[in-house]
């Protein structure tokens, strides 16, 4: 009897929320970088203008529904980058989606971490801080440590060979 294979799960294709349209949403970002309800489109326009000051290329979308997934604003966030460039940052009520074409995917993931809080303009202001405060130079660190291991691994070495054959351990003296 043959084994019963499962079929395999495929990822969801990816999609933007039900009732957003990009083309819409582009449009809305073209005049100022905000795609957001007028009660805090002035705020947010601040953060995009602060974000500009610290090297940050941002535009920010704020939906006022919770997408079915999450991963959708993520998805929006990627349709809108791949036209726009820059760094993109979707809100809605309860979750942020993101996308960067200059910064890592890992500070984007640590940014959102720290993002969230209910309130979009204080939300999109938590991210600005996160993206744009110093993170420790983690490659950096990294070749210094290798660096030191194959330092210490080289001493180690040249230590064995001067003490020479002699030095191999108690039972030579004995075998002589």
């Amino acid at each position: 009897m043959p084994a019963h294979i499962a079929p395999a799960r495929l990822p969801f294709a990816a999609t933007i929320p039900d009732g957003v349209s990009v083309d819409a949403v582009l449009a809305d970002l073209a005049d100022d970088g905000v795609s957001a309800p007028a009660a805090d489109v002035d705020a947010l326009r601040d953060v995009v203008v602060r974000a500009q000051n610290e090297g940050i290329d941002l535009r920010i979308v704020v939906l006022e529904a919770d997408p079915p997934r999450a991963e959708q604003l993520r998805d929006l966030a990627t349709e809108i980058g791949a036209v726009d460039g820059g760094t993109v940052l979707v809100l809605s009520p309860s979750v942020p989606g993101t996308y960067s074409d200059t910064l890592s995917r890992v500070v984007l993931e640590g940014a959102q971490d720290h993002t969230y809080t209910g309130n979009a303009v204080q939300s999109a202001n938590n991210f600005v801080d996160e993206v744009t405060a110093p993170h420790l130079p983690w490659g950096a660190i990294t070749a210094v440590l290798v660096l030191l291991v194959a330092l210490v691994g080289g001493v180690s070495y040249r230590a064995k060979v001067r003490r020479g054959p002699a030095a191999a351990g108690p039972d030579t003296d004995a075998r002589a």
